[in-house]
């Protein structure tokens, strides 16, 4: 007898509703620390680097779209472990890749203020 595993629309929707709240505190988070950036001296902003109070809400982006994407391969594959071991590689790269640009971003932002990173001007 051929059996079908219940397809898990639970962590579809648990990983997708983590990566949204995880993602609203992260933005909030983001607008505190740069609105604290942007009170302190030049002296003081070279010495910050992105925190942990960045980097929890990132991880829980990362944990939750690695959970929404693995549960989303495995509605269609059908196999657990193939889901998970291709959406995990491919979520730490991609959020290695957004960290490191993140951070490049902000440094641009506290060197040369808002005009650094205005998109309009291309």
């Amino acid at each position: 007898m051929y059996y079908l595993p219940e397809p898990p629309y639970f962590l579809l929707i648990f990983g997708l509703f983590m990566g949204i709240t995880s993602g609203l505190a992260f933005e909030a988070t983001l607008k505190l620390k740069v609105q604290q950036w942007m009170k302190q001296s030049k002296k003081q902003l070279s010495e910050q680097k992105l925190g942990f109070d960045l980097l929890f809400p990132f991880w829980g982006i990362s944990i939750g779209i690695c959970i929404f994407l693995s549960a989303g391969l495995e509605i269609f594959l059908g196999d657990r472990w193939l889901s998970y071991s291709i959406a995990l590689p491919m979520t730490i790269f991609i959020g290695g890749l957004v960290w490191m640009q993140l951070g490049k971003v902000l440094q641009q932002l506290l060197e040369g203020g808002s005009q650094a990173i205005d998109l309009d001007a291309f």
